[in-house]
């Protein structure tokens, strides 16, 4: 099973007093850890080096893996090379899906960094992981703005307009979008959503989701299949595939990046 965030929430620090108006209350969501990660001015590297880097954590959220996220990396990325060799932003995205983590690097706690995602400013649906024994003391839960199936969103406002629980998978996101990468869209998705599990994997939310998300959706979930079972104790031989990998780096995301 893998785990959420289950720390203190930190938009408390930043929420706005909740009596104000719900157009108000939506940008400070929005602000809330955006501006202070979404300015991509914490440091300026080569993604391979990103990717590299990730050999100094393990991620204490992930049961299935004991050892450093760049073998993960290598993993995902070859297992889609196996299933979609004539995909090659498919199989980039597989590679660098997590480097959104390096965020713990730079003293962000774990908590605000790995585990499953979910909408915030809404109705927390069961399927979200230990949903049942973590959301107690959350204030949202008894605050009418928030506590309904819609929430402060409207209809079928499509996911690009929710503000999901702070983790990697939005700051790498983030990352992309300013560094103008051209990775295609399915493989945007599948970087900002795959901690979504609620969504992919359990059929929550999509009552949130426009028809773009809808047509995103199968992307998301074949993604899903990699990253989940191409864990294993048998290491990838890094070096040797490096080459191959860094060729994709710069025809997608090339040069020194911001983050």
């Amino acid at each position: 099973m893998r785990v959420i965030n289950i720390g203190p929430d930190p938009s408390l620090a930043y929420r706005p007093n909740l009596e104000t108006d719900k157009t108000k209350e939506k940008e400070d969501y929005r602000n809330f850890k955006h501006s202070v990660w979404a300015s991509c001015n914490h440091d300026r590297k080569r993604m391979m080096d990103a990717i590299m880097a990730l050999d100094q954590l393990v991620d204490e959220s992930d049961p299935d893996v004991d050892f450093p996220n760049s073998f993960h990396a290598f993993q995902t990325a070859e297992g889609i090379r196996q299933a979609y060799p004539d995909k090659d932003w498919f199989q980039l995205v597989g590679l660098i899906h997590d480097v959104g983590k390096t965020m713990a690097l730079w003293d962000e706690p774990q908590w605000a960094v790995v585990g499953d995602t979910f909408p915030v400013g809404c109705k927390f649906q069961n399927s979200i992981v230990f949903r049942d024994n973590t959301f107690m003391d959350n204030p949202d839960e008894k605050t009418t703005s928030y506590n309904t199936e819609y929430g402060i969103y409207e209809s079928n406002c499509g996911l690009d307009k929710v503000l999901m629980s702070w983790g990697h998978d939005e700051y790498l996101y983030r990352v992309m979008k300013f560094n103008n990468c051209s990775i295609p869209e399915q493989g945007l998705y599948m970087i900002r959503f795959h901690s979504f599990y609620p969504w992919h994997s359990h059929g929550d939310y999509m009552h949130l989701c426009n028809d773009k998300d809808l047509r995103m959706l199968p992307w998301v979930q074949e993604f899903n299949k990699f990253d989940l079972y191409t864990k294993s104790t048998e290491l990838p031989d890094v070096d040797k595939l490096k080459p191959y990998y860094q060729s994709l780096i710069d025809k997608y995301c090339p040069g020194i990046l911001k983050w």
